[in-house]
């Protein structure tokens, strides 16, 4: 492990633990799910129409993950290297500010990382439409810019629907198209409220930052609005979501399995009543969880409604 002596500041250990939790941490593996339920969600919808390829969805996940994994660790080296974290930030990774491991390593990872993606890109445009490479680019260039850069996608109004779109409907929709080598309009209504709930989590992300990223000169949508108005968008964006499952089933698009995802629906009020309660990051971060644990519930439920309905065609 590369410990960065020369440029040594106060409060970073010069003598990291090597412990791998502290790599584990970096990845922030409870986040993962954001990329996971996109796949399935899309892999599920295919099921119906095409024949199910395992190689092409094992690797679509394991390229999604990787691309979420290298966001974080360009999203951690970028943070401290624009002063947003230290010591006592909450809720982040914290190898750099905390584990002390030197910023460049995290960064060499997070390209090596990208490059892995990269590769796996390339088999799945090689076995599928090489119309999937910009696409990917994109991706992995959102990615990278979300942190990095002059202009940090996450310090603009744009982050959320940024995300949304990018981890929610391009997943879901590119996943679909690997097994079907189709995109229909299903695939892209059904992506819909996994995109609004991904966006969420980048609000509430938002939410709970908002002084410290004020203070820095950020504009994300959360400081534009308020914290009134952005607690009060959050939970329309958590009703918009389920309104649209009741009208997918109510127009037919999807069966009434997907009432399951209402099982998501007693930690979006949980994180609710959070953000209208408090204001403190620490104490925001129970509301930060469920928030990421309703996209989670939300997702696993819907992708497993469409293989219910799969099942008892």
């Amino acid at each position: 492990m590369e410990v960065n002596l020369k440029n040594h500041q106060p409060g970073i250990s010069a003598y990291p633990s090597t412990n791998w939790k502290v790599w584990w941490n970096l990845f922030r593996p409870h986040t993962l799910t954001a990329s996971f339920v996109p796949v399935a969600i899309g892999t599920a919808l295919a099921l119906p129409v095409s024949k199910f390829r395992p190689s092409l969805f094992f690797v679509m996940l394991l390229a999604s993950m990787l691309i979420q994994i290298a966001t974080n660790m360009f999203n951690e080296y970028y943070d401290y290297k624009n002063g947003l974290d230290n010591e006592a930030s909450i809720g982040i990774g914290g190898t750099i500010v905390r584990d002390g491991v030197a910023p460049a390593t995290i960064l060499t990872l997070s390209q090596y990382t990208l490059a892995a993606a990269f590769l796996l890109g390339l088999y799945l445009c090689q076995q599928s439409s090489w119309w999937l490479l910009p696409v990917g680019l994109c991706c992995a260039a959102v990615g990278y810019f979300y942190s990095g850069g002059p202009y940090p996608l996450s310090a603009t109004p744009l982050g959320e629907a940024i995300s949304g779109i990018c981890m929610g409907l391009v997943i879901i929709v590119i996943s679909f198209f690997l097994q079907t080598e189709t995109i229909t309009s299903l695939s892209l209504l059904v992506s819909v409220p996994t995109s609004i709930l991904i966006g969420a989590i980048l609000m509430a992300n938002n939410l709970r930052d908002l002084d410290g990223d004020e203070q820095h000169g950020r504009k994300t949508l959360a400081i534009l609005l308020g914290r009134k108005a952005a607690a009060n968008l959050l939970m329309m964006m958590f009703i918009l979501s389920y309104v649209w499952i009741l009208a997918l089933i109510g127009t037919g698009v999807i069966s009434w399995w997907g009432l399951l995802t209402f099982v998501s629906l007693p930690k979006a009020v949980t994180a609710i009543k959070g953000f209208r309660r408090h204001i403190a990051p620490k104490a925001l971060m129970p509301a930060m969880v469920a928030t990421a644990q309703t996209n989670t519930i939300f997702g696993l439920a819907l992708a497993m409604s469409l293989l219910l309905t799969f099942w008892f065609l």
